[in-house]
């Protein structure tokens, strides 16, 4: 394994052939669902409802593969990099959040859950302190991107559910920050301010980025185009 993985100080980041075989894997599962989709359409509606289904659909994970592809894809494109950890990036939070807009709550959290493990293991590493830490960090922080799921059949549904996911996030972020990296606010930071500086450190870089994708999505024909995707998924 020491091919696909680095370690350094408890510093676990990904080589080049690592992010190479991610890729590869992620381009297999697209083309894998791609598949199941086509053999789906072979089925009618009356043969699922018998057959007492359950899963998700061929096209909920052919587009959730897709959406997890661009938000892993545009992860890498950081407008600013924090200091000690997260950053603005090129939307890619919404690209996961639109899986629980387009699919509600359980496939949207399924997706975040994938997501963060994704994240975890990505080019440039990750911090393992505890269990708990990767937990908040990694696993619930991304997986509460799905959350916008309960926002699915809402009025501007997509830009609530981006929000309050985005807003979850930073809370699983920010209890984290309180139990594991309060050891590294700067000395220039105010002292008597620093029970906010995890909250601070955390919304900062998180609310800039909602701040860019929500200005993108109330673009007049980013909002067709958001409209006619979703009558794609559906």
């Amino acid at each position: 394994m020491s091919q696909f993985f680095m370690k350094e100080d408890g510093y676990y980041s990904l080589t080049t052939a690592g992010t190479v075989v991610l890729c590869l894997i992620i381009a297999a599962l697209v083309i894998l669902t791609a598949f199941l989709k086509i053999q789906d359409k072979k089925k009618s509606s009356e043969e699922k409802e018998k057959s007492g289904q359950t899963g998700f659909s061929s096209k909920q994970l052919v587009f959730s593969a897709a959406a997890l592809a661009l938000g892993f894809v545009t992860s890498y494109i950081k407008i600013i990099h924090m200091p000690w950890g997260g950053s603005v990036t090129l939307c890619s939070m919404l690209f996961v959040t639109l899986i629980g807009y387009w699919y509600g709550p359980r496939v949207g959290l399924t997706a975040g859950f994938a997501y963060g493990i994704l994240q975890f293991v990505q080019g440039g590493g990750s911090f393992i302190l505890s269990p708990l830490q990767v937990c908040m960090d990694y696993i619930l922080a991304f997986a509460a991107l799905g959350l916008s799921g309960f926002f699915h059949n809402k009025i501007n549904g997509l830009i609530k559910g981006y929000l309050f996911a985005v807003f979850i996030r930073g809370l699983f972020h920010t209890i984290g920050g309180y139990l594991y990296w309060m050891d590294y606010m700067p000395d220039s930071f105010p002292q008597s301010l620093g029970f906010i500086y995890p909250f601070a450190y955390n919304y900062a870089y998180l609310l800039a980025e909602a701040l860019i994708t929500v200005i993108i999505l109330l673009l007049p024909p980013v909002k067709n185009a958001m409209f006619r995707v979703k009558s794609m998924t559906a």
